[in-house]
């Protein structure tokens, strides 16, 4: 190996069934460095890691550690900790009913003559331990007592007094306020001036900029390119993430501002927040007006939405529906005022496989009539073939199981179901995710006949182009925080400089 590197990874392929996770991906990391590894959703981060760690068993590469001769392949986590890599994740994987020193040594604990746990020992050099980097906490207090910035940083701990020399630290800060990721990154730095080597995932730009040292970008499975964090402006990450040349963009916008502004307001939402996950935002939506919201994965994109829909109790703020004051609390009172939302994970959240066509289309409307109301069988025939027939869904029968039909059926008979409940604004996160080139082209026509016809739409996707193709404004999210709105400027190039935020308007 060279000096000072830590670790290196050479040709790392991997495949699941019908998916090449990675291929060909290498990775390198030094002594004593911080180095952020970036990629969207998909782009093979989580799978790495999982190859590095002993989760996975991949095919093809080599892994090699500092003081370890010839190809490390590790079969479990027990060996990469034996090799000296050690993972933390954003669930804390510790036992928060033992203490703090109980958690360090479980499984390693001091013994005494007698064959019995040495709790004193444990204490004292647990004290220690934190004490050396700089964590102030009684190590004899149950660890559930202490907040999660702290049960992190137990668990680094646990790692760093196992002689790790690699230190994964995956979303660790998705959870954390800013003032707990600063102590965190007071910790991080802390490490690294030690000589231990950290990998650090996130999708929050700010932080990457504000503590890494190198940035290895991953998209689609394959490499992208390592890069010093001076030599990489936030606009270029941006672009290497996301796979587009931001010398070579065309402007594809249709001009579709115009009269929606002038029409009555549908929402208002006036600093509203989700403490956790999104900072307090204004936003305005027009009867008839296709808005959308961009930003990286993690960003805050469909915590917004969640907001506005009642599915995450607001924190702070105010929201009003056609002028009038609105109380959401859960996402029944969002229905009743005439609202839908189509889930990003439409397996997850949207589906009930086990119910045919029909019954999940009928599934919101029934909802809001509630359980006393029942909708009689011809009536749920009669709205199912209407909306089947709207929305082109591609199935032998309405008595057909949603979960046979492809992806992007399932995901017309999920709109299908919101558009039967008549609504005056739809909120759509990721309506065309992981479906055919025709049938994106047939939810973006029918979201602009939609608004055509007066109904609002909150329009979201990892996608830039298809939402310059449909909206007439777009809030661009970043960190958690709605960082700018974009209309007159709507081109891609604007919308990814946004994101990208930070030194962005004069970077080459």
């Amino acid at each position: 190996m060279e000096d000072n590197v830590v670790l290196t990874a050479r040709g790392i392929s991997m495949t699941f069934p019908g998916v090449k996770a990675l291929e060909n991906v290498d990775f390198t990391l030094r002594k004593g460095e911080i180095h952020a590894l970036m990629g969207e959703n998909g782009a093979g981060k989580s799978t790495l890691i999982k190859c590095l760690t002993g989760i996975n068993d991949f095919e093809a590469g080599e892994i090699h550690v500092d003081g370890i001769e010839g190809p490390v392949k590790n079969h479990s986590t027990r060996d990469a900790q034996n090799v000296g890599i050690s993972t933390v994740y954003q669930e804390v994987n510790l036992c928060p009913n033992l203490s703090v020193a109980e958690n360090l040594f479980i499984g390693r604990e001091p013994m005494t003559k007698y064959h019995t746990i040495d709790r004193k020992a444990c204490n004292l050099r647990s004290q220690k331990i934190m004490d050396e980097l700089g964590i102030s906490v009684d190590v004899t207090g149950n660890l559930e007592n202490y907040s999660l910035a702290i049960q992190q940083m137990v668990a680094i701990a646990r790692a760093v007094d196992m002689d790790c020399k690699v230190l994964i630290l995956d979303e660790p800060t998705s959870s954390l306020d800013d003032e707990e990721v600063e102590k965190l990154f007071v910790l991080m730095r802390r490490l690294r001036d030690k000589g231990v080597g950290i990998i650090f995932v996130t999708h929050f730009l700010e932080q990457v900029y504000a503590v890494c040292d190198r940035i290895t970008v991953l998209r689609d499975g394959h490499f992208v390119g390592e890069y010093p964090i001076a030599e990489l402006p936030r606009v270029k990450l941006v672009a290497a993430m996301m796979g587009k040349d931001l010398d070579d963009l065309d402007d594809i916008r249709k001009d579709t501002t115009g009269h929606a502004a002038q029409q009555e307001m549908m929402i208002s939402a006036k600093d509203l927040s989700h403490k956790g996950t999104v900072s307090p935002f204004d936003l305005d939506i027009h009867k008839g007006e296709v808005v959308g919201v961009a930003g990286l994965l993690g960003s805050g994109r469909s915590e917004l939405a969640r907001v506005i829909y009642g599915a995450d109790r607001a924190s702070t703020g105010t929201i009003e529906v056609k002028g009038e004051p609105a109380k959401i609390r859960q996402p029944i009172d969002a229905m009743n005022l005439g609202m839908g939302m189509l889930p990003d994970d439409r397996k997850a959240e949207g589906i009930i496989g086990d119910l045919s066509v029909r019954e999940n289309i009928i599934l919101a409307l029934q909802a809001k009539r509630g359980m006393f109301r029942q909708l009689s069988r011809a009536k749920q025939e009669e709205i199912a073939d209407r909306y089947i027939d709207l929305v082109q869904i591609k199935t032998a029968s309405r008595e057909t199981l949603i979960r046979q039909l492809s992806g992007g059926n399932q995901q017309k008979v999920i709109l299908a179901r919101w558009l039967a409940t008549d609504p005056d604004f739809l909120i759509l996160d990721e309506p065309t995710r992981g479906i055919d080139v025709g049938t994106k082209a047939e939810i973006q026509k029918l979201i602009l006949k939609l608004a055509e016809e007066g109904k609002s739409i909150l329009f979201i996707s990892s996608e830039i182009a298809e939402m310059l193709r449909t909206c007439s404004r777009m809030a661009i999210m970043r960190d958690g925080r709605k960082v700018a709105e974009l209309d007159h400027d709507l081109t891609q190039q604007s919308v990814m400089k946004a994101i990208a935020g930070g030194e962005q308007a004069n970077e080459k």
